[in-house]
């Protein structure tokens, strides 16, 4: 039996584990050969998009599980195209359709979009949403400050969630702090940095010959003791098992700031900046 995962205390009652399954690009037969793999390893949070168009295999991975849906937590994410609040609210009646579940465990507005300028209307429409029972939890997604401090200053709702690129050519200390500030809990795109990763980078290597672990698996403790939330992918089942396997050790201090000091100024994986970037 998979031992069950540490969890992190939301701030609307509710709590999800502390590493999670990313699911972008996992599609077709072979993606959910992935996510099936990821949810028997011991994975108990999918995160998904409307824009990574595979909530359709999401659900079927469910299905094929072992794993009761109950003990499982979906995420997905409303488009920029959807910001208008009835096309928000339809947004996440769709994704239930296609991931053929009666409610989510938690839904983000994927980007803030802010020339559009309607990321407040997508929020009161997933407030509405959890109020009707179809969303637990309701987050965001590459929100900056001022756009945090926009949803909250016209609901009275503070996110759950914030997820954002997070590795350690890219720390966030400043949307750390905001969400510590905040009671917001951070989740981290792209934990280990991708094509980027720095698994030679020496605070890596070093940590991780210290440790007798992956540079990978350094990566992720590194996330978990800044209290973010990695969502590592992996089709490859041993991989998702390392990726896992990371509460046998703890990084020092000192291991900590030297990772954290590898950031960047221009350390984005692309050019992400949520005050310019607009998602269709």
């Amino acid at each position: 039996m998979t031992p069950a995962l540490p969890r992190y205390d939301l701030n609307d009652g509710n709590s999800l584990p502390v590493v999670g399954f990313g699911t972008y690009p996992l599609k077709g037969d072979s993606g959910i050969a992935a996510m099936v793999s990821a949810l028997e390893v011991g994975y108990r949070l999918l995160d998904s998009a409307v824009n990574y168009e595979n909530e359709e295999d999401v659900g079927a991975a469910l299905r094929a599980s072992a794993v009761a849906r109950e003990d499982v937590q979906v995420t997905t994410k409303i488009a920029g195209r959807d910001h208008a609040e009835a096309l928000a609210t339809q947004s996440v009646e769709d994704s239930l359709r296609r991931l053929r579940l009666d409610y989510l465990d938690l839904c983000l507005i994927h980007w803030p979009n802010p020339s559009v300028g309607k990321y407040v209307e997508a929020w009161r429409a997933l407030v509405k949403l959890r109020e009707r029972g179809l969303v637990r939890s309701i987050g965001v997604s590459n929100f900056t400050r001022q756009h945090l401090h926009d949803v909250i200053d016209d609901t009275g709702v503070t996110p759950a969630v914030n997820q954002i690129e997070m590795h350690p050519y890219f720390p966030q200390q400043d949307m750390r702090s905001v969400h510590a500030e905040l009671g917001i809990c951070t989740e981290s795109w792209s934990p280990l940095g991708k094509r980027s990763a720095p698994f030679e980078q020496q605070p890596v290597v070093r940590a991780a010959e210290t440790h007798g672990v992956t540079p990978a698996q350094v990566i992720l403790r590194w996330h978990l003791q800044l209290d973010a939330l990695p969502l590592p992918k992996s089709a490859t089942p041993e991989r998702q098992r390392q990726n896992l396997d990371v509460f046998g050790f703890e990084l020092e201090e000192s291991e900590v700031a030297e990772i954290t000091g590898l950031g960047r100024v221009d350390g984005r994986l692309f050019g992400g900046d949520p005050d310019v970037h607009e998602e269709k």
